[in-house]
């Protein structure tokens, strides 16, 4: 593993960086995923960035991949504990975007960010690249 920062939120900001990590996350808080589902959810990433991702946040256990001995093999990916945490940072990442958009009034260009609370959310819905919660 990479030696990582000593300031803890730039130790936490390096960890997450990258345009896809907390999407492929928001995929895995619904449940596993294999390789294809993902790469289905997520049509703007290439495999290669994809793998490149899932084996980053695997490495810093944020994601766990399952190999299935089977024929064909079949491996799935999963949020960890320590990656589900995350959610909350997540979501609040999206309220501050959301924030900064209102200010530079470009609150036109966004969607919502998904609510991933199984007990009050309403139906999701894909948009693009982003979930949005249709609740």
């Amino acid at each position: 593993m990479k030696r990582l920062p000593i300031l803890p939120a730039e130790r936490a900001l390096k960890i997450i960086a990258g345009r896809w990590k907390a999407i492929i996350l928001y995929h895995l808080y619904e449940g596993p995923r294999r390789l294809s589902e993902l790469r289905k959810l997520v049509p703007d990433i290439s495999q290669k960035v994809l793998i490149q991702q899932l084996r980053e946040m695997e490495e810093h256990q944020l994601v766990r991949r399952e190999i299935f001995r089977q024929v064909p093999p079949r491996v799935d990916y999963s949020a960890t504990t320590l990656g589900r945490s995350l959610e909350p940072v997540l979501l609040a990442l999206c309220d501050w975007g959301r924030m900064h958009a209102a200010e530079l009034d470009e609150v036109d260009r966004l969607v919502d960010c998904a609510r991933f609370e199984r007990a009050n959310s309403g139906p999701i819905a894909k948009v693009g690249e982003a979930i949005v919660s249709t609740a």
